[in-house]
């Protein structure tokens, strides 16, 4: 039956792109329109929040709803320039013709959303692909199902069938949408996950954003400022409680100032969520069991500097802090929740090899007020993004 309803779908999404390019003032008016739905179901995207990850009110609208009504206000103020014909010069040979760029839509595309932010992950990249004039089709996660639900009745108070379109449903679903033939796919998961879609969008020659995960270091030099570095690293890495793709995954830090260090975090932590991070109602959880068991595995007791604790009823892990070498089990794949490894170095260029060693990160970190550390690490390091004495704040520049 969903093979039907997927087939429907995408016949009405191609209807729609042979009807022409939107204008670029339709296009401002659907967005307007988003805006505006997205305010007025604010309660709703909050509860459901709340229930798929127990998400209070202030880090859903800060990491997920007002990101994303920032991206709409960034968009409408940029499309006109973003859709515009710009001229180029002509050869001589061509005179006097005259050379253009023409901005051009993909046409269908497909967005395959996760479940750490279900809202932002789904919408944002459906602003801007509906800003460049396409049509799409969300596949929201399954595994957030209250926030799924909100999504498609966001979708389906904005815009026409065909326009944008919802997909509900789990790993049959997915794998039959990637086997159709879409003009663009973005796509935000695991690593895993990212090489079957780049495979499947191979066989259709389409183009993919793949946006990734790793295992995204957190430098923290000899010269850093301890406690604001122990500040703002403890808000990277609990935001979502942990589950996110650029959180801070580990920290290396310089070996004389290991124990300062773990002396802040420890005091951020509890500074931030208080003396019993599992009694606070605004603490998040694990998104299921499954999550929640690979986390806790990933404990090891006697290496423990702070935390440790869980509470398999409520999907809750305590902020951990642990020793850790590069052998260690929570050091061999990127980490989803709460537990934060610090390992050590002697040398700032032992750094650098063994960051290029372990593949590219998603987000890279630097602690240092040594501007020579800051430039060796930024320019010899390879990875997505990052901040120079910050964590996380990168993602909300548009």
């Amino acid at each position: 039956m969903y093979k039907e309803e997927i087939l429907t779908k995408i016949s009405r999404m191609q209807d729609f792109v042979n009807k022409g390019v939107i204008p670029c003032n339709e296009r401002k008016k659907i967005l307007r329109k988003l805006y505006q739905n997205i305010k007025l179901l604010i309660p709703e995207i909050n509860e459901a929040l709340k229930l798929d990850l127990n998400k209070s009110q202030e880090e859903a609208y800060m990491s997920e709803i007002g990101l994303v009504l920032s991206e709409i206000s960034f968009m409408l103020k940029h499309i006109s320039s973003y859709s515009r014909v710009k001229r180029v010069k002509s050869p001589i040979a061509q005179f006097p013709s005259t050379s253009y760029k023409l901005p051009s839509p993909y046409g269908k595309v497909l967005i395959i959303s996760p479940w750490n932010y279900p809202f932002m992950l789904a919408i944002e990249p459906l602003v801007d692909a509906i800003s460049a004039g396409n049509c799409v089709l969300i596949k929201p996660s399954e595994i957030s199902p209250n926030t799924s639900k909100v999504i498609e009745k966001l979708i389906n108070m904005t815009f026409e069938k065909g326009y944008v379109e919802v997909v509900q449903g789990g790993v049959d679903e997915c794998t039959y949408l990637l086997d159709q033939d879409f003009d663009y796919i973005f796509f935000t998961g695991s690593t895993r996950v990212g090489k079957i879609v780049m495979q499947k969008a191979a066989e259709h020659f389409t183009p993919v954003t793949l946006e990734l995960g790793g295992k995204s270091p957190c430098i923290v030099d000899e010269t850093a400022d301890i406690k604001l570095s122990a500040k703002r690293i403890i808000f990277g890495k609990l935001l979502n409680c942990g589950q996110t793709c650029v959180a801070p995954d580990y920290i290396y830090c310089h070996e004389t100032i290991k124990d300062k260090l773990v002396e802040e975090l420890s005091r951020q932590i509890i500074l931030q969520y208080s003396v019993s991070p599992l009694d606070n109602k605004d603490y998040p959880r694990m998104i299921n069991h499954k999550q929640f068991d690979a986390m806790s595995a990933l404990i090891e007791q006697e290496k423990i500097l702070f935390g440790g604790k869980t509470n398999k009823d409520s999907l809750k892990i305590e902020p951990t802090i642990v020793d850790a070498d590069f052998d260690d089990e929570a050091m061999k794949n990127e980490i989803f929740g709460p537990i934060l490894p610090i390992v050590t170095f002697k040398d700032i260029n032992e750094v650098v090899e063994r960051v290029n060693s372990l593949g590219k990160p998603l987000a890279l970190y630097i602690f240092s007020k040594s501007k020579h550390n800051q430039q060796l690490i930024t320019n010899r390091c390879q990875f997505g993004g990052g901040c120079i004495n910050d964590t996380i704040i990168h993602i909300a520049t548009p």
